[in-house]
This record gives C-alpha cells, sequence and structure tokens, in this order.
C-alpha cells in the first residue's frame, strides 16, 4: 500500500493510537510495523485473533504482559560466549515468568471460551522454571546479586562487613579524640576512591600523618586516610576484589544456563510479543466502540452508523453508505463544510483497518472489502516547490492512479475537476469517472459540479448522494444522504441573511428554467426523504417496542411453563404415591372379598372386584396411562383364535378368548365371560386350552339390562343397609351404562340424605349429585351423574 496514501487517510494516526495499548516493546514494533493486506483468508484470519483477544479481554481482562522485555540483545551477547549482568539475567527471569503466565492465563479462558488461534500461538510459549528459579535464587528484585548466592559470596561479604566495621570503630574513636578534632574540618567519616578517609584541615597537614586522596574545591579541607588504617584498607580493597570475581563467577554460571535456551527464549519473545500485538488490538476496538466487520472480497462494502475514529464520539455524525451492489460508484455533491471529505476519509480509513486486521467503530453487521489497493486524491495538493496549481497537481494525481488501478480498487476522489474552468473541469470530471466506471473499480468521488448530477442520475451502476443540509439554522447536518443529489441553498442562505429580496430575485432570473426545475425536483426530494425518514423512524419505534414485549411474552409464557411443569410433575408424584398407597389397600380388600366369595358362593359378584380393580388403575397419572396406552396400540395382533391368552386394555386383565361374534369376542375372565370389542384386545400367548368352567360362572355383556332399574328407594332403611344398596346399585347402573340415577331416601331428619351423599362424594362411579329439582321429588331424592 502506497505510504502517501496511508497519510492522506490519516492511517499513522491510528497506529499511534494503537500502539499505547501495546504492553512490550515487541508489541509496539509490530504495531509500527502494521499494514493493510490485500488477501481476503489473511485478512480474516488476523481479524479471527483480533475477536478472539477482544473476547478474552472482555471475560478475564488483559494478559498479564507486566514484566516481559526485550531480551533478544542479552541473549544474543549469550550465545557468543559474553557474560550477562544482572539486570540482563533478571530481565531473562521475569519475561519467562511473563511468558507462563500469559500461557496459563489464555489456557484457562480457551477451557471456558474457545480461543482457538490464540490457544495455538500460547501453547507454543516453552517453559523454563528451573532457570527462572535459579536466577530469582542469585539476584533479587533490585538486580542485586544475594549473599545467598553462593556459600563463598556469603563468606567474603560477611568479611567485607566486618572490616568495615573494624574500620569504622577505630575512624570514630579518632574523630571522638580532642587532639584529632581541633585539625578536623568536621568529625565525619567518607570515601574517597573507595578508602575511608576523615575531612582534615589544610593548616594540620603536616602534623597529620597519612595518604591525601582528595581535596575541597577552596583548598580549605584534605581528604586524608590515616596511617592507622591504611593496612586495613588494603585489607577490604583485597575482599572486595574477591567479592567482585565470585560475583563473576555467578553471572558466567547463570549465562551459561540461559545460553541452553537462546533459541526457545527468542521465539517466546516472538509469540509474545505477537499476542501483546492481539490484545492491544482488542483494547483499542474497546475504546473505539468497535465492532468486527464481515469482510468480502467483491467489492461490496456496507458501513452501518460508521465513524471516524478519530473525531470524538459525542462530535461525530454517523456515517451509512453501501457501495459495489446496484451501483458501484457514489458522486456526492453539495456546498463546501457539509461533511463529504470526512466521509471520503471515513470510507478509506474503515476499509484500510479492516484490512489491516482491526475492528471498525460501526455496528454489528457492517460489511467490507479488501481491495488490492486504495488511492485517494484528497486536499490541497499544491506544490510551490514543483510549481503545480492546485489542479495541475491533482491532474498528476489522478494520472497516475489511472495508470495503477485495477477491478479491485478502491478510488477516493475529492472535488473532482476543481481548480479549472467549470465547463471544462465538469466535463473532464465525467470524461474521468466514466473511464474508471468501465474499468469496474469502486469509485466515492465529491465535486461542486451540478453537470455531475445529471451524469450521475442517466448512468447505470453510479449513483447520487449529497450532504444534508439544515436551510432552517443555515448549518450542515453532515449527513450522507445516498440517491438524494446536492443543493447549492444559496438564495436560501443569501434571504436568510438578509440579502435583499430584489437582489435574490434577479438572481433567480440569471439561472435557467431548466436549472430551476432540476432545484425544485431536489427539493421535493429532500421533503419526501425527511417524511419518510420521520416514518421510518416512528415505525422503528414501534418495531422496537413490539419486540421488547414479544420478549417479555416469551419470558413470560417460558417462566410459566416451567412452573407449571414442576407443578404437574409434583402433583403426578403425589397422586402416584397416593393411589399407589390406596392401590395396596383395596388390593388386599379385594382378595379378602374373593376368599369370601368362594367360600359363600360367589354371594359377591366377580364382575364388581373387576370393576374396582379398573378404576383402581384408571386412578394412576395420565402419563403412565398414555404410555401404556401407547405400548398397547403398537402390539395389537392381526388375527384372535379361540383359545388365545389376550389382555384387555379397558379392565387391564388378561382372559381367555372364549368364542367371536363378529367384531366382538367372548373373554373368560376369572369366574365370569364378557363381551369385548376385538379392537379392546391385545394377544398375549395363542392356542391356550380353555380351563374347565366353574359352576357359579356367570356372562356379563356390557350393554344395558333392561331389569336394572334407574331409581333406587330407600326410605325406612337403616344408614348401613342403605350404604349397602346404594354401593350394589351403583355398580349394576355403571354397568348397564345409565349416566343419571336417582336415589329415594326421603326427607325426615335427613340423616340418610347425608350419609348417602357423603358416600356419593367418595364413590368412584359418581362424577357429581345433587338435590332433586322440583317434579323430582325436591330434597327428598338425590340425583347422581354417573361416569
Amino acid at each position: 500500500m502506497d505510504a502517501k496514501i496511508l497519510t492522506t487517510l490519516e492511517f499513522p494516526k491510528i497506529i499511534h493510537r494503537l500502539s499505547q495499548h501495546a504492553a512490550t516493546i515487541m508489541g509496539k514494533a509490530l504495531v509500527e510495523e502494521l499494514r493493510p493486506h490485500s488477501g481476503l483468508e489473511e485478512v480474516k484470519s488476523l481479524l479471527q485473533i483480533t475477536d478472539e483477544a477482544y473476547s478474552a479481554d472482555r471475560l478475564k481482562g488483559s494478559a498479564p504482559f507486566a514484566g516481559i522485555a526485550d531480551i533478544s540483545a542479552a541473549m544474543h551477547r549469550a550465545r557468543i560466549g559474553g557474560t550477562l549482568n544482572p539486570a540482563e539475567l533478571l530481565e531473562i527471569a521475569l519475561s519467562s515468568r511473563g511468558g507462563r503466565r500469559v500461557k496459563k492465563h489464555i489456557a484457562d479462558i480457551h477451557d471456558e471460551h474457545p480461543l482457538p488461534a490464540l490457544h495455538r500461538q500460547a501453547e507454543l510459549i516453552s517453559e523454563h522454571k528451573s532457570l527462572e528459579d535459579a536466577i530469582f535464587a542469585c539476584i533479587d528484585d533490585q538486580a542485586e546479586v544475594l549473599d545467598s548466592a553462593s556459600p563463598e559470596l556469603a563468606a567474603i561479604r560477611r568479611e567485607l562487613r566486618s572490616g568495615e566495621g573494624r574500620i569504622r570503630e577505630k575512624l570514630e574513636g579518632m574523630i571522638r579524640s580532642s587532639s584529632v578534632q581541633k585539625m578536623l574540618q568536621d568529625a565525619i567519616i567518607t570515601l574517597r576512591n573507595d578508602r575511608y578517609v576523615i575531612p582534615v584541615k589544610q593548616e594540620y597537614r603536616s602534623s597529620f600523618g597519612g595518604i591525601v586522596h582528595d581535596q575541597s574545591g577552596s583548598g580549605a579541607t584534605l581528604f586524608i586516610e590515616p596511617e592507622a588504617i591504611v593496612a586495613m584498607n588494603n585489607r577490604l580493597r583485597e575482599t572486595k576484589a574477591a567479592e567482585q570475581r565470585e560475583i563473576e563467577r555467578i553471572l558466567q554460571k547463570l549465562t551459561a544456563a540461559a545460553a541452553e535456551f537462546v533459541e526457545e527464549l527468542l521465539s517466546n519473545q516472538d509469540i509474545l510479543g505477537a499476542l501483546d500485538f492481539a490484545f492491544a488490538k482488542a483494547r483499542l476496538a474497546h475504546e473505539m466502540k468497535a465492532t468486527q466487520p464481515k469482510m468480502n472480497d467483491r467489492g461490496f462494502l456496507k458501513l452501518k452508523r460508521g465513524r471516524h475514529p478519530l473525531i470524538a464520539r459525542d462530535q461525530v455524525v454517523p456515517l451509512d453508505v453501501e457501495l459495489g451492489n446496484s451501483f458501484t460508484a457514489i458522486i456526492v455533491t453539495g456546498p463546501n463544510t457539509g461533511g463529504k471529505t470526512v466521509s471520503l476519509k471515513t470510507i478509506g480509513l474503515l476499509s484500510l483497518m479492516a484490512m489491516s486486521g482491526l475492528f471498525v467503530p460501526a455496528e454489528e453487521g457492517s460489511q467490507l472489502c479488501v481491495f488490492d489497493a486504495l488511492y485517494a486524491d484528497i486536499g490541497d495538493e499544491q506544490s510551490i516547490e514543483q510549481s503545480l496549481s492546485t489542479f495541475s497537481s491533482h491532474l498528476t494525481n489522478i494520472i497516475r492512479i489511472l495508470g495503477t488501478m485495477t477491478a479491485k480498487s478502491l478510488v477516493l476522489l475529492d472535488e473532482l475537476g476543481a481548480g479549472t474552468d467549470p465547463a471544462e473541469g465538469s466535463a473532464l470530471a465525467i470524461a474521468i469517472l466514466e473511464h474508471m466506471h468501465a474499468r469496474g473499480c469502486r469509485i466515492v468521488a465529491t465535486t461542486h459540479y451540478s453537470e455531475l448530477k445529471a451524469y450521475a442520475y442517466n448512468r447505470k451502476g453510479v449513483i447520487n448522494a449529497s450532504m444534508e443540509f439544515d436551510v432552517a439554522t443555515l448549518s450542515p447536518t453532515y449527513r450522507l444522504l445516498v440517491g438524494v443529489p446536492g443543493r447549492s441553498n444559496a438564495f436560501a442562505i443569501a434571504e436568510r441573511l438578509g440579502l435583499e429580496r430584489a437582489i435574490i430575485e434577479h438572481a433567480r432570473g440569471e439561472v435557467s428554467a431548466e436549472d430551476l426545475r432540476v432545484e425544485n425536483m431536489i427539493a421535493s426530494l429532500e421533503e419526501n426523504r425527511i417524511s419518510a425518514e420521520s416514518e421510518r423512524q416512528t415505525a422503528e419505534t414501534l418495531r422496537k417496542q413490539i419486540e421488547q414485549q414479544r420478549l417479555k411474552y416469551d419470558a413470560d409464557r417460558e417462566r410459566f411453563e416451567e412452573q407449571k411443569e414442576k407443578l404437574l410433575n409434583k402433583a403426578r408424584e403425589e397422586a402416584r404415591e397416593t393411589v399407589a398407597k390406596a392401590k395396596r389397600e383395596a388390593e388386599q380388600i379385594i382378595a379378602d372379598l374373593r376368599k369370601l366369595a368362594l367360600e359363600e358362593g360367589a354371594s359377591v359378584k366377580e364382575h364388581k372386584l373387576i370393576e374396582a380393580k379398573r378404576k383402581l388403575e384408571e386412578a394412576s397419572p395420565q402419563q403412565q396411562q398414555a404410555k401404556r396406552s401407547r405400548t398397547g396400540a403398537a402390539k395389537k395382533p392381526e388375527k384372535i383364535e379361540p383359545g388365545d391368552e389376550v389382555m384387555v386394555y379397558s379392565l387391564n386383565q388378561k382372559g381367555l378368548v372364549v368364542e367371536l361374534h363378529g367384531s366382538d369376542a367372548t373373554v373368560q375372565l376369572g369366574i365370569m365371560k364378557m363381551k369385548v370389542a376385538l379392537a379392546d384386545l391385545e394377544l398375549i400367548k395363542a392356542n391356550t386350552p380353555l380351563p374347565k368352567q366353574p359352576k357359579q360362572a356367570a356372562t356379563v355383556q356390557r350393554t344395558r339390562d333392561d331389569s336394572v332399574r334407574m331409581e333406587l328407594d330407600l326410605r325406612g332403611e337403616s344408614l348401613e343397609e342403605a350404604i349397602m344398596e346404594v354401593d350394589r346399585f351403583l355398580d349394576e347402573s355403571f354397568l348397564s351404562g345409565f349416566g343419571q340415577v336417582y336415589i329415594i331416601h326421603g326427607k325426615g331428619t335427613g340423616v340418610l340424605r347425608t350419609g348417602i351423599q357423603q358416600y356419593l362424594r367418595k364413590h368412584s362411579h359418581v362424577k357429581s349429585y345433587r338435590n332433586g329439582n322440583y317434579g323430582e321429588g325436591g330434597i327428598g331424592v338425590t340425583v347422581a351423574e354417573l361416569n
């Protein structure tokens, strides 16, 4: 990409802002090298890394790059056998530890929120914990070699401290002496040339023995090492030399240990720089409130509320523009200071940012194209050095663009044809645009010439646009209006500023009728656009309100369904437990009744026992019933023969088929026979021999028995006897298919009525009951509705 284009579109300012977010020298270096790319897959890969870093930064904050330094120079010196100083070794250890922390940080996020590209990079970071421990064991945070670095160094430093203590003790004894104090300038101990000295007045030099190491600027004070401590200072110097030799040995040992991992540590540095670069792009995206654009290579771009990133958010006017679909060129007309140049730069700069792997300040869903090159002719190109006028300079630049552009290029032209005669300039502008349009490139051009409005209107693939201008306030709104050509608004502005009406009318007369019609047409279009925009905003507001209501309704419905399901499950469970308990008790009662029936000659009817058991089965939760019936439906036989063992669905009982009657069959159920529809049967086992018929066997048909009455008269009966009669009467009425029966108990004291109605309330055959109406016997009769 041409460096001049990057400067024209202010891309270096984006680089500067991005550099401020890089935490390491390596990351800053990569930022400075950032340039747009022209390969679609490469750009998508860069944006994916930025997106992953953006997510990681949002979820867990920025990666811990603190302490990571540029160690390349130190590692190269270690490679060739040089000895590193403590500060360099400390940077190596801190960088190695920082690399481990970054690797763990990304791995932890990846476990919860996949970051495939970043995780692949971070996994390549090699870990050198043993090297870090060795360096930290010898060098402290201030890059000083610790006493504990070696036993020898610890001993030498103990000796140093002891020697220094003896010298100070000797000197302090001297300066406290009254005979010496009068010869001293100050009663202090100081150092000169790493030797302990005391300040002696010049006039006492001849009477004070020792070695002079320095004197004050005025010459009045001499810094003398007394003879009494010369030997002690010499010993101290020898000990310090031994200290330096031991420190040098320790540093050489640590340098050799680091040199073993030169390649790995340099590779780590490159990876950490790339990761820092990715997180810098993420932090810039957060700062700009930017989003990831969709990328293509078919020349299509669509910005939704795109903002120029170098204009303050509270001042910038968002830009909505689409190019490369139904039209490939946009001609923006209108007066100066309307924002045309800013719109051009916004389109160009956001395209460069996206092609560099950066998010762009626009709404979600914006699309940008990977162009092979961007060309721009923007601003005043006048060159005094080259004796070029503004027009000549613009034309020279355009000629260069025409020679290098392709069908996959984006061309931005500001004030096309300006700087020369309007007639010739407009004709030349149309010719240049026509040539570029024929080449198939994408074009956004601004101009003052009204002739280009007609060109854009008549040329397929070219569309007019303008910058909105508020005549009421005589100020631009900086909004780009695609599809509406610009107006000069000169007459309206002049009138509002107070120019005499006669002059304005004279000026109108100088304008051709055709130009006036064009201006009136544009005014009408603008009025219609403003009206449509207002209606669109109203519709959008209503749509958002409806969407919010729909979301609230969906949430409430989902919450209701969850609560309903919980309550149903709880009720089913309680019902299942209740029914199971009642079933166990009833099974025991039925077993006792069967035993009693056999002993007493079938005085208790078997069909009542079967019906009672069926009712117990039906009392189970519906979910289980549905499952059983579905299973049964899947196993219905093709043909049932006499002697087959079958399951009767409605009774949930096993039986043997005695004989067939068309679509019905007579089935032996215990001691009784029953006629049942074939559709109500399931084959269990075929051709089972029929057992010998018991003497007490009875045949029951599921038809209404004429001998069964629909009313029961209990007048004169005791309550206990009446209850037994009611139970028998209800069983017979149920099997006969009656829907409603009448129980006559009389009025009397009401004891019989109350007892019977309490019994009916709990009876399984009874759906509801009531007192008799007028004409049915009133309160002397109870009417029962059967299931």
